[in-house]
């Protein structure tokens, strides 16, 4: 078991082949993996055996583009305190946590689906044996298009960031890639395709 603090393995064996299966999907800014992710939520509405994950964010409530509970750094602590999340991890100056309540999920046999961070990907891996990666990616050029659409940075340092960043995912990992640099629905049309997959019949 990992010495990390921030990751908090299940009291349950969710490595049992009856388990189900976790998909974290992760990609760099201006892929757009959360409109795909809320596109695949619609899709999957009112099956019972595809949940996909409420985060737990130190941000406001209205801010970015997914449905998440927004909640103080200081109330973040004490539930990570109490073992409130399977995994948490840090990223841009702000906290994220996976509420523990998943494996709830898995221990079901559901399929489960949470937006992640390809820099935790290695705490997602040890909380969840039976793990696939989605990245979503996009050329660098679309990328620096949507990213400078934003107004949020200026050109330079937009180049520069995406100069820096991978597109791929590094590690030993089961990696599904989705390149959504052409039209949304060639995307959606992937990802529900990817996810499909994984549902248990």
């Amino acid at each position: 078991m990992s010495a990390d603090p921030n990751i908090k393995p299940a009291n349950i064996s969710l490595a049992d082949e009856t388990a189900g299966t976790l998909a974290v999907v992760v990609g760099p800014s201006g892929a757009g993996k959360d409109t795909l992710m809320n596109l695949a939520a619609q899709h999957f509405a009112g099956r019972s055996d595809v949940h996909f994950v409420r985060r737990v964010i130190t941000r406001d409530g209205d801010a970015g583009n997914e449905d998440h509970r927004s909640v103080s750094e200081a109330d973040f602590d004490a539930m990570e305190r109490s073992s409130a999340f399977a995994v948490s991890w840090e990223a841009h100056g702000l906290k994220y946590g996976i509420p523990a309540d998943v494996a709830d999920e898995l221990t079901r046999g559901n399929l489960v689906i949470a937006n992640g961070s390809r820099s935790a990907l290695h705490r997602f891996q040890t909380a969840f044996p039976r793990l696939k990666v989605i990245n979503v990616t996009a050329t660098r050029e679309v990328l620096a298009e949507r990213l400078m659409a934003r107004g949020r940075e200026s050109r330079e340092d937009v180049l520069k960031r995406l100069e820096r960043s991978s597109l791929t995912v590094e590690g030993s990992y089961d990696v599904a890639d989705i390149d959504n640099s052409g039209t949304l629905e060639e995307a959606e049309r992937a990802i529900i395709s990817v996810l499909e997959t994984l549902v248990r019949k």
